[in-house]
């Protein structure tokens, strides 16, 4: 080879043609010779190269590799701390929906109680007036009864004064 310098300098110089080739009459057309155009290829220099470009990369990706799996660790923590979070406010939904059923009930409860003490007043209001009617009752019976006496002894008494006539002995 060449004095090119390095053994990567010397296959890229090689891989490439080396430094005499010239373009041709054979060059001019993209139809002619497509394999005739190729140059050869030295193995040795392919896998120098192929060495040289996986040295230069490979530390990059293997870092980036790292680099990813610990994104997609950290995203997997993430997402169940993010799922644990979700079951957390469905948790505090289900307990407010919960809290709005016990005020709801002690609502409906303080009207049954309301609506028992209204019945409870109404009951004895209702039994008062039925002593009161049964009283009256029994007292215009009684004053009817007086009454009806009142009238016997008048007519009684009217029999009485009514004038006799006298027995003849």
């Amino acid at each position: 080879m060449s004095g090119a310098g390095s053994p990567r300098e010397e296959a890229a110089v090689a891989a490439a043609g080396g430094p005499e080739r010239a373009l041709g009459s054979s060059d001019a057309s993209p139809d002619e010779g497509v394999v005739e155009d190729l140059p050869i290829i030295d193995e040795k220099a392919v896998e120098q190269l192929t060495e040289g470009l996986i040295s230069h990369y490979l530390p990059d990706l293997q870092r980036s590799k790292s680099a990813l799996h610990e994104l997609t660790q950290n995203q997997v923590v993430l997402l169940e701390t993010l799922e644990q979070e979700i079951t957390k406010f469905k948790e505090c939904n289900y307990i407010l929906d919960v809290d709005a059923l016990f005020s709801e009930a002690k609502h409906y409860h303080s009207k049954l109680v309301s609506i028992r003490n209204e019945m409870m007043m109404l009951h004895e209001k209702t039994s008062k007036l039925k002593k009161r009617a049964l009283k009256l009752q029994q007292k215009r019976q009684k004053e009817e009864l007086e009454q009806e006496q009142q009238r016997e002894k008048e007519l009684e008494r009217e029999k009485q004064l009514t004038a006799k006539p006298a027995r003849r002995t």
